[in-house]
């Protein structure tokens, strides 16, 4: 057994000293430090074989990071299931859930197979996939078979690998889907075309990144998420708004239990630290869909999270070659890898006191198991799989490129310097990252819903 002892415990909205055993792949009990564990725990005391210091450490559940473009199969010179696994088990992530817009697309059964056979071989996290929706594989989605995916990936607006649903028709079918939670990608492509042209029209076509918010704007975000709630209303589907960008979006969520929610919403890191102030400095380093918007929405999604209007911090980890980043507004590929800096980035936001350590772990960890059903994970219970991240919230360092883990070897947040750091992270029990080392002998397994 490893006992992790005298640790501060981050777990369902207290933070309190005490210590964790771990047996085989599970918790098999927590001891608060008020408790006399010699008199307590005599047994496991005995039979413990490894002991962790966790004094001066925070101990958090694995975060589950419901977003990432990992970019296997078929785009694998900038990102595969290997390399970025390993970046993520760094970043204190020890589940993913990994979208379709791969070459070939995730959007048929035997595809999605392919893809957790894959994972099986090559991933140092747990696993699971999206299916993705198009304007005529409906009947690919109602497969024996298609359940396998967490759910159901929607582009109501295009981005990187061209899946963009704009079929009516195909829309109304897609969100019918009573057993999927359909995730949406929500930018409207007739607002986005129409910006295109106007401001082609202005300034000719080689237009600059600052460029970018203005043509994928708030207004093309809301109409599209307007448009997918007034489905998911219509159908009572379950619909998951991923990475709103937007202030106006807020007023479509409401503010139930999660576990009420049939319309529930994601927001990404990197929408709640950049804002349009920092184009001028990084330029395409930010360049995402949904775009970087302005510093109003970036304090009104800030305070959404801490309403409970929205539900989950993600990372829509989607790494490129710095070549492919290169160009001007239409050129540059959009997207940026974020997986092994992500909770330490939101563990900042905590010391700048935007947010507290308990509601990071809910948006993080908490929430996701809930959302997606997840068997036995997203906290630390007696009983639960030891998902665990030992954080040093003392340890100051700076992202640089060589210590960098991501295959595309490049981070927008190069420079920043950062007052915490992941140590070591558990996987199903098996401390998969120590310190720098990993243990590739290790695999994790398919995330399984209740």
């Amino acid at each position: 057994m490893i006992l992790i002892w005298n640790a501060n415990i981050v777990n369902e909205g207290t933070v309190y000293k005490g210590s964790v055993w771990i047996k085989g792949e599970r918790i098999k009990n927590i001891v608060p430090y008020y408790l006399s564990m010699e008199r307590e725990n005599k047994d496991d005391l005995q039979n413990t074989t490894t002991v962790i210091d966790a004094s001066d450490l925070l101990l958090l559940p694995g975060v589950i990071d419901d977003q990432v473009h990992f970019r296997e199969p078929g785009l694998t010179h900038k990102g595969d299931i290997y390399s970025e696994s390993h970046a993520a088990v760094a970043g204190g992530i020890t589940s993913f859930m990994d979208m379709p817009n791969t070459l070939p697309q995730t959007i048929t059964v035997k595809d999605l197979n392919d893809k957790f056979k894959k994972a099986s071989q090559d991933s140092l996290s747990n696993y699971s996939f999206f299916i993705g929706a198009t304007n005529d594989n409906f009947e690919e989605l109602i497969r024996p078979g298609a359940n396998r995916a967490i759910g159901v990936k929607v582009f109501m607006g295009s981005s990187s690998g061209n899946m963009l649903v704009d079929n009516p028709l195909a829309l109304e079918r897609i969100f019918t889907l009573s057993n999927h939670i359909i995730a949406t990608h929500c930018e409207s492509e007739t607002v986005i075309q129409t910006n295109r042209a106007k401001y082609i029209r202005k300034f000719g076509k080689c237009l600059g990144i600052s460029f970018h918010p203005k043509i994928r704007s708030a207004k093309a975000c809301y109409i599209s998420s307007s448009e997918a709630v007034r489905l998911a209303k219509k159908y009572c589907s379950h619909l998951h708004l991923l990475h709103l960008s937007t202030a106006r979006e807020i007023e479509l969520l409401t503010l139930e239990p999660l576990q009420e929610k049939r319309i529930t919403a994601e927001v990404c890191v990197h929408h709640l630290w950049f804002s349009d102030k920092d184009y001028s400095r990084l330029g395409n380093r930010i360049k995402w869909n949904p775009s970087i918007k302005t510093f109003a929405d970036r304090e009104a999604l800030r305070q959404a999270l801490i309403d409970g209007k929205i539900d989950i911090i993600a990372t829509d980890h989607s790494p490129h070659t710095w070549e492919e980043k290169q160009g001007g507004c239409f050129q540059a590929a959009p997207g940026a890898p974020m997986v092994q800096h992500a909770l330490i980035l939101m563990l900042e936001l905590c010391r700048q006191n935007v947010f507290t350590l308990p509601l990071i772990v809910e948006k993080m960890s908490h929430a996701p198991a809930r959302l997606f059903n997840l068997r036995d994970r997203g906290y630390i219970r007696k009983g639960y799989y030891a998902d665990l991240v030992l954080v040093d919230p003392k340890y100051r360092w700076t992202v640089a490129k060589e210590n960098l883990l991501y295959k595309c070897r490049w981070s927008p947040l190069e420079g920043e310097t950062f007052s915490h750091k992941v140590v070591k992270t558990f996987v199903n029990g098996h401390l998969v990252y120590d310190d720098g080392r990993f243990d590739d002998s290790f695999r994790g397994k398919e995330l399984c819903c209740k």
